[in-house]
């Protein structure tokens, strides 16, 4: 318990900070990483053009930002295909607590002013006055589901609720493995607001999986599923698994809105930034963790600070009765809107330690430069910067990219350019194009990522850019180029074709060494100062290909059918790998969940 302690102190600083009466866009309940709602919206933008309440880069969005832009979509003078109407319905089941008409002028996420007035309706009121409010005319059991998108729900003048299983039911069978590979996770989620200005989150999950080979050498090389905190083995007389693993996992969190543009939340979970399949900024491959995150939104900015209690190892080298390990990190992200379909970011984050496992007061300023506060500390810790853009364009496009920076000197890396370790940097590229070739609800994707040795490694995995054992952005670490394509079709209402071509080359170490590619080992142990390139080591390629056929049977009700082939060629040849499986399963608000690493 002492490392709880500084953490929970800087917290309840911070919300003295943050509670200063501010003219800057609130919190509420967030859209699930992995919905398909995101892909929605991403579609929705590009075609029509329209100013969206959120920042792309920025996930998870807020419920009241999706609502808002789908009513403005649906309301607005742009050309909508029957097929984008319905996607606007599913937006509207699925987010029907803010369905906020003009009589309550809520934008964003929050309310202009909190009412108690009997005379003007709260959120819940005013969304339920909707017709956009879809209710069943006779629920299941007279209260189960009496709305398509939700098991329970309860509607006061002050306070809304919405409770809903999960469900992920997966079997597949894998060319020369003996045994079934197969997800079996069963949950819970619940939501919840209660004047309009505080919000509740939370889901529990209860996972019995076996994985597919490949997926079983990472775990056993991490310590750690990917995703996933502790587990334990697991063995099945019913499928005749004796290789599995068991595992609870959940998320949570408390948002605030402190004022009408500035928003609070404590929780445990995970975020993302970025517009792309991947993010070299902070992905959601890792497990959940422990968070504080504030958002401030005002004209067209929107500046977010993350600060974050990670584990400096997963549980696997630590004894039951020991508390893990603590590390920290500190983030923030500044999104500028520069016009309706062109935006630019620009982050900062630092990763580190101390002794006494105590958080760092001086990371605390939420505004200024944590280089600066690194070097007048004398440089312990593992500072990266970057930037961010997307630019939506001609009503089909959208490009985006990442530029992360490590470490580099410009000598050492334009002009006199000779492969030196600590020139530590990722890059990212990527496009979609919608409606491709005038096909109806035909989205492509094109993404490039390079990360060079070394990146995002320090001298010792305290700093290092990782949690749990498990890289806090692209799943492959570093020392890796990667190109991936992503066709997604829906040519009918429930029916969903999604395929994906991912083909990476990387380098691997070899016994007691160290290429740059682990993040979990100090750079203090590389190999040489000079001639370092990306893919060094024992190089090594993956080619992975996947095909998921999806049937909605009712509102996020998902029957699959799903093709996986993954092969791995590497220079040592007791390393390459084969995997090809076919599957399909049921699930019930759970988006899919790949391994595509």
């Amino acid at each position: 318990m002492r490392y709880a302690y500084p953490f929970l102190a800087t917290a309840f600083a911070l919300a003295l900070l943050f509670s200063i009466p501010l003219s800057l866009a609130g919190q509420g309940s967030g859209l699930p990483l992995g919905s398909p709602a995101y892909d929605i919206l991403t579609r929705l933008e590009i075609k029509t053009g329209l100013p969206a309440p959120f920042h792309t880069s920025l996930k998870y969005y807020q419920r009241g930002d999706v609502a808002a832009f789908a009513m403005g979509a649906d309301t607005a003078s742009v050309s909508l295909s029957a097929a984008d109407r319905r996607d606007l319905y599913y937006l509207f089941k699925d987010n029907n607590e803010w369905l906020v008409t003009s009589r309550y002028p809520t934008r964003i996420a929050g309310p202009r002013e909190l009412i108690y007035s009997d005379t003007l309706q709260t959120q819940v009121e005013a969304s339920m006055a909707d017709p956009r409010y879809i209710m069943r005319e006779k629920p299941y059991l007279g209260f189960l589901y009496p709305t398509p998108a939700n098991m329970l729900e309860v509607n006061q003048k002050f306070f809304h609720l919405r409770v809903n299983p999960l469900l992920n039911l997966q079997l597949a069978k894998a060319k020369g493995d003996g045994e079934l590979v197969f997800q079996n996770l069963r949950g819970i989620e619940l939501r919840a607001g209660i004047d309009d200005r505080i919000f509740v989150h939370f889901n529990i999950l209860e996972t019995q999986s076996r994985f597919p080979d490949y997926v079983n050498e990472r775990i056993h090389q991490d310590g750690a599923i990917p995703g996933a905190g502790y587990y334990k083995s697991y063995k099945s007389e019913i499928f005749d698994i004796t290789d599995g693993y068991d595992y609870l996992n959940g998320q949570g969190y408390l948002a605030f809105n402190l004022s009408r543009h500035v928003g609070l939340q404590f929780g445990y979970g995970r975020n993302f930034i970025g517009n792309g399949y991947r993010s070299l900024i902070l992905s959601d491959f890792a497990n959940n963790y422990l968070y504080l995150k504030a958002n401030w939104r005002v004209w067209k900015l929107h500046y977010q600070n993350i600060f974050a209690e990670l584990a400096a190892e997963s549980n696997i080298n630590v004894p039951e009765d020991e508390v893990l390990p603590k590390k920290y990190m500190a983030a923030h992200y500044l999104s500028y809107d520069v016009l309706p379909n062109l935006s630019f970011g620009i982050f900062e984050t630092v990763m580190f330690s101390r002794e006494n496992g105590g958080f760092e007061l001086q990371y605390l300023n939420p505004v200024i430069l944590y280089r600066t506060i690194e070097q007048g500390l004398g440089s312990p810790d593992n500072v990266l910067i970057g930037f961010d853009a997307n630019w939506n364009f001609l009503r089909h496009f959208q490009l985006y990219g990442q530029v992360m920076l490590d470490e580099f000197k410009f000598k050492e890396l334009f002009l006199d350019p000779n492969g030196w370790w600590a020139n530590k940097f990722g890059i990212q590229g990527g496009a979609k194009y919608i409606n491709a070739f005038g096909v109806e609800h035909l989205d492509l994707q094109a993404e490039f990522n390079l990360v060079r040795p070394y990146t995002y490694t320090h001298r010792d995995s305290t700093a290092s850019f990782t949690h749990y054992n498990q890289p806090l952005a692209h799943p492959l670490g570093a020392n890796f180029k990667e190109a991936l394509l992503i066709a997604r079709y829906q040519p009918f209402k429930r029916l969903f074709f999604e395929g994906r071509f991912i083909r990476a080359s990387f380098g691997e170490d070899g016994p007691g060494e160290n290429w740059g590619g682990n993040l979990l080992l100090s750079h203090l142990h590389r190999q040489r100062d000079y001639g370092n390139t990306i893919g060094q080591g024992i190089g090594a390629t993956t080619s992975l290909m996947g095909l998921d056929v999806s049937y909605m049977l009712a509102h996020n009700l998902f029957v699959d059918l799903n093709f996986f082939h993954r092969k791995k060629d590497s220079e040592d040849d007791k390393l390459s790998l084969t995997t090809r499986y076919f599957g399909g399963g049921l699930r019930l608000n759970v988006a899919r969940q790949r391994m595509d690493f």
